[in-house]
Order: structure tokens, then sequence, then C-alpha cells
């Protein structure tokens, strides 16, 4: 079991159901024996220990010394370094309260890691939509007695039908009402919304390639389906999320950005002194929604713009940063489109070389989407690209950038987080659909926009988080004024949120 690295220690502690405070992986790792010193450290671990902490592991070092002879390591003392605006850093390994944190690990489900089979070829594509088609269709058949589209266009005219389809196209007619193209595994079928319809105001909020379902009738000569009634695959209004048992809070924020010039490191440590005091001892779980670093060659003359030109010194400061948040806290994260993964979704967790260039604390890294469960509540975290190509298309009470969230909803209401395929938001061919929501979250949580919101849709917790990065000179030529300096604190207890601000 080769253990030369701190993140090959953490893994192997994790798979025997423990974990360790940072310091303590350092000592393990910098024994003369670390697959040794391990063993050691587990095996002596009292039996009610989830956590192997400094002192555990320095008893069992200075043990071996006593009676193998073996060098023990040297310890050190930890010193906060200097902050850049002249205060001190928290010290990595201190906790920030008097209340002892979470031993609670979240679990984590869909995560594309490891997983990505596509190759690119034509029959991939057509696998991914297939099970797309197949997934969402099963949400709506319960509501509705549809019917293949072969098997309408069979029908006499004048029956009453359902189907249920992918949108292949959409498109006013001279009179003013909407044509809806919906295709199916059998074919496809046009489908006629009169603009009088109570309903029509839905047709604003149609995207192509999302999964809806239709009622009416057949015209006589059974070439069109007059629709009655549009169903969205939805989350059910009477949807009751999961809370936790005791109260205890989770900070979610996204889109830190460190390598812009632009990137707000006074307000990020405001942030995370503050998580050292007792006013956020409750707050045990820090979830962060891509974008952790500026990245390069992102939009046109980006290098102009960065303070760190080289990625990996890019990730490297990020990690430094991250070292001030309170080590007991449990941190999971998933890239963004700044990141240096696929652009295309779903996108896989960075590769070995970054996840131990992250490794502080024992931190999660997930592809995006992934949904990670906290304490018993379920939190659909993704980066959010979809969000731009949703806002416009969509009219602005529906879905805008100065309210997030309700383009947020709009991704729920569809139980798909990119429904539309072929525009800006790039999808990778896949086996399965990993950007379907199966499951209804309890908080779907998403960054990309760089503005804060959130608010409930159908007791849906949806939170955009805002951004650690002031306005870019691109930002201010696509007229974007970010919400930088923001922190979303969720008590999980209730679902309730305080947008808290550290500019």
């Amino acid at each position: 079991m080769p253990l030369e690295t701190p993140a090959r220690i953490v893994r192997e502690l994790t798979s025997r159901g423990y974990n360790a405070d940072r310091e303590a992986v350092t000592l393990l790792a910098s024994a003369s024996d670390p697959s040794g010193a391990l063993e050691r450290a587990v095996e002596r671990a009292p039996e009610d220990a989830l956590k192997l902490s400094v002192d555990h592991v320095r008893s069992v070092l200075d043990s071996s010394v006593a009676g193998d002879g073996n060098p023990s390591v040297s310890t050190g003392t930890a010193v906060a370094e200097p902050r850049a605006n002249g205060g001190a850093a928290p010290v990595e390994t201190k906790g920030s309260a008097s209340t002892p944190r979470s031993p609670h690990q979240p679990t984590i489900d869909g995560d594309i890691t490891g997983e990505s089979t596509g190759t690119g070829e034509y029959d991939d594509f057509v696998a991914v939509f297939r099970d797309r088609f197949q997934r969402l269709s099963g949400k709506l058949r319960g509501r509705v007695n549809a019917r293949p589209t072969n098997a309408v266009a069979e029908m006499p005219g004048g029956s009453d039908a359902a189907i249920v389809g992918m949108i292949s196209d959409i498109r006013s007619t001279a009179n003013g009402h909407w044509l809806v193209e919906l295709e199916d595994t059998n074919g496809t079928f046009p489908c006629l919304v009169m603009k009088d319809k109570e309903f029509a105001g839905l047709v604003d909020e149609l995207l192509l390639d999302e999964t809806v379902a239709v009622e009416g009738s057949l015209s006589s000569d059974a070439g069109i389906l007059f629709v009655d009634s549009l169903h969205f695959p939805d989350v059910p209004r009477t949807y009751q999320p999961s809370t936790a048992d005791r109260h205890v809070q989770a900070a979610l924020i996204s889109d830190v950005h460190v390598g812009s010039q632009e990137f707000e490191i006074d307000a990020w440590q405001r942030f995370t002194s503050w998580l050292h005091t007792d006013e956020a001892q409750h707050v045990e779980y820090l979830l962060v929604a891509g974008d952790m670093v500026e990245g390069v060659g992102i939009y046109p003359n980006q290098d102009e713009e960065l303070d760190i030109v080289d990625i990996f010194d890019q990730y490297e400061q990020f990690s430094e940063h991250l070292k001030e948040v309170p080590d007991d806290m449990e941190i999971v994260m998933i890239p963004g489109n700044h990141d240096a993964v696929r652009l295309a979704e779903p996108q896989p967790g960075f590769d070995d070389e970054l996840r131990e260039i992250m490794d502080v604390h024992d931190a999660r890294i997930t592809g995006n989407p992934s949904t990670v469960t906290i304490e018993g509540v379920s939190v659909l975290m993704y980066h959010g690209v979809s969000l731009d190509e949703v806002i416009a298309e969509l009219p602005a009470e529906k879905a805008s950038y100065d309210e997030p969230h309700k383009a947020m909803y709009q991704l729920l209401k569809k139980r798909h987080v990119a429904p539309q395929y072929g525009g800006h938001t790039r999808v990778a061919p896949e086996e399965r659909d990993y950007l379907v929501i199966d499951e209804v979250p309890d908080i779907f949580h998403t960054g990309h926009v760089h503005k804060l919101g959130f608010g409930k849709y159908h007791n849906v917790l949806a939170i955009n988080s805002g951004c650690w990065q002031s306005q870019t000179d691109f930002q201010k030529s696509v007229n974007i004024d970010p919400d930088w300096g923001y922190a979303p604190i969720v008590d999980l207890d209730t679902l309730d949120v305080t947008a808290r601000k550290f500019v």
C-alpha cells in the first residue's frame, strides 16, 4: 500500500471509516514507514473514534520509537501566517468553537467521475437521448394516458389523444398560434396550441429537447393534435423536503476565481475569519459549486486580467486560501466551466494531480452535477452554465440575471439541469443522462452567473450563491454586474437562508 502522499493516506483512512486532522495526516505521511504508522494508528484508535487526532497519532509514533528504535518525526509548531490585509490568518488545524462539529460525512450520488464511457460516436448521442426520454417520460405517463406518435397517427379524426415527447421544433403560425412538434422513439407529431387557451403562456417556457406531455383532440384529418393541456415532468406541489434533526448549518458558495486580478481576497478572508467565530459555530459544511480558479484562455484577452497566469499555480493558491477554513468543516466541491476539466457536461471531478493540490481538510471533490446528502438533506449541486441559455430564451419575468433562482425553477420544472442541446452548454454523450433530475432535491445550489438569488419552488430551496470576483472588463462588455462577497448560510433543520455579506 503506497502512502507517499497525504491524499493517499486520507483515502486509505476513509476506506476504513476514519477521518483525521490534517496535522495528523502530515505526521503519518512524514513517518519513516507511513504504511506501518497508519496501521498502528488505526489499530490503537479508541473504539468510538471517528477521527484520528493529532495527539493520538503523535502518541502512536512516539511509542513506536520506544519499542522498535525507529526515529520519530518532527511535529513542529503551527504558526498563523500573515494575511494580505495585515491580520492573522486562522491556524489551519484550529477549530472555530468549543461546540464539537458533526462527525457525519456527506454522501454523494450521480458522480460521473471515473464512469465516463462516451466516445463521441453517433450511437452514443442516440443512447443518451433515449435514456433521457425514457426517464422523463416515465414521470409523465402517470398523469396522461399517452400513446406513441405512430399509434396516434392511426387514430380516427376527432379522437381524444395524449402524447409524451421531446420538443423538436417550436414555431408560431400566421394567426399567432403555436405549433409544437413532439418526437418520441416512434416518430414525430405536430401539436397546435391555440393562442386563446388559458395555458398558452406556458409556451414561452418551452425549450427545444425538453420532454413534455400534451392532451387534446385530433383534427378531422388526424394530422394535428389540438392541445387542451400541457404538462411538465415538474416537482410535485406537495413535495415535502427532508430536514436535519438538529440545528446545523451549511455555507453555500461558488465562483471564487482565484488567479483573477478581481478576486476579492479581503472579502474572502473576512468570510473565513467569520467561520472561526462563535457566531458561525453551527456552520459545519461548505459546499462550493465550481469555478475555484479563474482558469486560462476561457474568454478573449483573459490573460490581461490574470494575477496568476499558470493554471496549477492558481490551484495552489486556492488551496492556500482553503486552509483558512476551519479544519473540522466538511467541504464538498464540484468543477465549473473555468476549472481544469472537460467543458462538456457532465463534468468529472478533478484528476489526481489537482486533487493532491486541493487535498486541504480532506475536501470531497465530485463531478458536476452531483447530489450531496448532508444531515439527511439532499443538495443538488450544479455549476449552472445552462442558466445562460434559460435566461436568454425565456421572458424576463420568468428568468433573468437579477433573479437567477427563477431560472433555476425552470430547470426543476423540466427535471433536467441542461434541457436544451446544441447551444452554449456542451453536453457529452454517455450511456445514461447524468443531467436528469431523477430524485427531487431538498436544495438546488448553482453558481456561474455571479448573481445572488434564492427562493423556494414547490418547497425546494433554490440558491444561486453569487461570487468572490468583482466586475471584470469582460463582464462590463456583456453588462454583468456581479454580486460578490456573499455567503448564503442555510439552516439545515428549517431550510431558512441568511445571505451574509463580507464586502
